[in-house]
């Protein structure tokens, strides 16, 4: 957020501005024209902790097929890959988008300005309790939070009340550095406009994550199960890992986690692409996009789960463990 200013301007007098603004012109003018290449236009820049995707076109969707048979061997009740039809190309000014997926502590943040209210699992895990409400508990309650919401794998009631403490602190500083999850798609819009950013659009987060090549997966055609989180070191909220810590699964604008890790809400309602035949109930303004694939397991192990094309939806109150988000922004 944009710091506020430490004091009031000066007042200037309006003669000696326009004289001193006229001079600057005249400096700057002699300065471009004996030192800069001439035609050279000057191209934007990314803010920090944000990629610069290029404007320009870009293929999106696909035409791949079910030619496997995985509907039927695994029961999915939708046809795999049609809502990705036909293939088309989408023509995206310049914009930016995070390098990385939202995280807790981020989130947490904008709860303690904005007091909008914690997500349901942080109320189940004790995440949304404070450090400083954390000190200033009893022991008694120490080891009942301890026990109850943190789940500690350590028989609270003969640790010391510094015992506690640094274990309990120890566990939400780690939470801190995850993404975050269990937010419904209007949690992830208003952290965006809190943050002066705004919630990718589907095309955006696309581009973002195959690029103008058109690839499969964000770094390449090639399906390798090393590359992503797929939840495969872990179960439950545990397979989510910090953002950043697949390297392998890296975007060619360097954006990661598009692959696994958690999927993401984007702004878009569920639509179908431009010439589309296939129907879907939900198609409209229904359901919004969820794009990527999550740490999942079984089935949703599936290499077609974190293909950069893949579309997935929910109704926006939905929240799950594993959707999350992140932002972008205009290039001004």
């Amino acid at each position: 957020m944009p710091a506020s200013a430490s004091a009031a301007p000066k007042m200037i007098n309006n003669r000696s501005c326009v004289l001193a603004v006229a001079l600057a012109v005249v400096l700057c003018g002699c300065g471009k024209n004996e030192d800069a290449p001439q035609g050279r236009v000057k191209q934007p820049s990314a803010v920090e902790g944000m990629a610069l995707i290029p404007a320009g076109q870009f293929v999106m969707g696909s035409n791949k097929t079910d030619d496997t048979g995985l509907q039927k061997e695994y029961g999915f009740v939708n046809p795999l890959y049609v809502d990705e039809h036909p293939p088309h190309k989408v023509d995206l000014p310049a914009f930016m988008i995070d390098k990385y997926e939202v995280s807790n502590a981020r989130f947490k943040a904008f709860i303690l300005e904005t007091k909008a209210p914690d997500p349901p699992s942080w109320v189940q895990n004790g995440y949304n309790v404070r450090d400083d409400k954390l000190r200033g508990a009893s022991l008694e309650n120490l080891r009942w939070i301890a026990t109850d919401y943190f789940k500690i794998d350590k028989d609270a009631s003969t640790m010391t009340r510094e015992a506690l403490l640094a274990e309990l602190e120890k566990i939400q500083h780690q939470r801190d550095k995850l993404p975050v999850t269990g937010i419904s798609w209007d949690d992830a819009y208003s952290y965006c406009r809190w943050a002066g950013k705004r919630l990718p659009s589907e095309a955006e987060w696309e581009k973002a994550a195959r690029g103008v090549q058109g690839f499969e997966y964000p770094w390449g055609n090639q399906w390798d199960v090393k590359r992503p989180n797929t939840g495969a070191d872990g179960e439950g909220a545990e397979a989510v890992a910090a953002p950043g810590s697949y390297p392998g699964d890296k975007s060619p604008y360097g954006v990661y986690d598009m692959a696994g890790n958690v999927s993401e809400w984007v702004n878009d309602w569920y639509r179908p692409y431009p010439g589309a035949t296939y129907k879907h109930e939900a198609f409209g303004e229904v359901h919004k996009v969820v794009r990527g694939g999550g740490a999942g397991e079984g089935h949703y192990a599936l290499s077609s789960f974190y293909r950069a094309a893949r579309r997935a939806h929910a109704e926006p109150a939905t929240i799950s463990t594993d959707v999350g988000f992140r932002c972008a922004a205009d290039v001004r």
